[in-house]
């Protein structure tokens, strides 16, 4: 499986309202990255850790902004953290909801890992980014900390509220970029830092927020628990193997033994557990073509013989047959109908 692991939906959304606010093509880097539109429709929906990484290097490049990540940070919302963005809501005190950060930011996402730091009257929020990429991190790295400061303010109802400083180990935007985080963060900002943190007065985190409910909070942790146990358990060995074709299709290759292997058994150990969860291999394999198809054919300008051949296809008429068997059309039948619908 892939070491960045999943991201949540919900983080998702975040980059897209920024994009289409952009007018950006959305539906267009979605396809590229290998993820259906439907997904934005899911509420606890999850994505592969290596798709979001490619969605955002897509962006990246589509904006040409040095500075994207910072600008996604205005658009934050409670749902941008999942049920975590909820659980922060109901706390009393900024505090509270800063410490609630490390124990369920695996909800959002496995994109990083936040750690807290006391010195004096000083919290630091330490945050490791586990994304390489080197367009996509720096941008990551902006849209977190923008994001959290945004998202404390709002919180708390305090506009003018302010960090302390914030440490980058991006390199610097340039003199004239470097004016934007200034003046939404209003703090000192270094660049090329030896960390990315962000540090607060400890007397912030005792302001009061929007909506306190100590038992709604409870009920919503056990929840976030439940969640992270699932997560964490990983038994959803169907949705496991589905993510790992879809990763496999999007390099045109289909190869059961290899995703056996990086999950730890034999290929007559994957069959024989997937029978076991009422599916099998080839089944999933179907499903995942037929819907990469589906998107290839709606959202992109690929030749029907290249969609194939991506979906691994050896012949194209394979791939014309298992279509029209599933939709009752032919791939070409079935791209006029949706480009005319449109």
């Amino acid at each position: 499986m892939t070491p960045l692991g999943t991201a949540s939906v919900a983080a998702l959304r975040q980059y897209v309202r920024c994009a289409e606010a952009k007018a950006i093509a959305v539906a267009d880097l979605l396809c590229q990255a290998g993820l259906s539109e439907d997904i934005l429709e899911t509420d606890d929906g999850r994505i592969d850790g290596e798709q979001f990484q490619t969605f955002l290097h897509l962006l990246a490049e589509r904006s040409s902004n040095p500075i994207l990540g910072l600008e996604t940070g205005d658009f934050v919302q409670p749902g941008s953290y999942s049920v975590l963005g909820y659980i922060s809501m109901s706390c009393a005190t900024l505090g509270e909801a800063v410490t609630r950060i490390a124990p369920y930011e695996k909800l959002v996402g496995d994109m990083g890992t936040t750690r807290l730091r006391m010195t004096g009257d000083e919290v630091t929020l330490v945050w490791h980014c586990n994304y390489a990429d080197p367009l996509v991190r720096p941008h990551l790295v902006d849209n977190v900390f923008a994001s959290w400061v945004n998202y404390a303010r709002w919180l708390g109802d305090v506009e003018q509220a302010a960090p302390l400083c914030v440490k980058l180990q991006r390199t610097s935007p340039g003199p004239e970029l470097e004016l934007e985080y200034q003046k939404r963060w209003n703090c000192p900002v270094t660049f090329s830092a030896e960390e990315d943190s962000l540090s607060l007065s400890k007397a912030l985190l005792s302001s009061r927020l929007r909506q306190p409910d100590p038992m709604l909070r409870k009920t919503l942790e056990a929840h976030a628990l439940y969640q992270l146990a699932e997560l964490e358990t990983g038994t959803d060995l169907t949705a496991k193997v589905r993510r790992a074709i879809h990763q496999q299709l999007a390099s045109g290759i289909t190869r059961q033994d290899m995703i056996a292997e990086d999950l730890g058994m034999t290929s007559r150990t994957l069959q024989r557990r997937l029978s076991q969860e009422g599916t099998s291999y080839q089944k999933l394999l179907d499903e995942v073509r037929q819907k990469m198809a589906e998107g290839y054919l709606r959202d992109s300008e690929m030749s029907i013989p290249d969609i194939a051949l991506r979906l691994g296809y050896s012949e194209t008429t394979s791939f014309h047959r298992k279509f029209k068997a599933a939709t009752g059309k032919t791939p070409g039948e079935y791209r006029k109908n949706k480009v005319g619908s449109v």
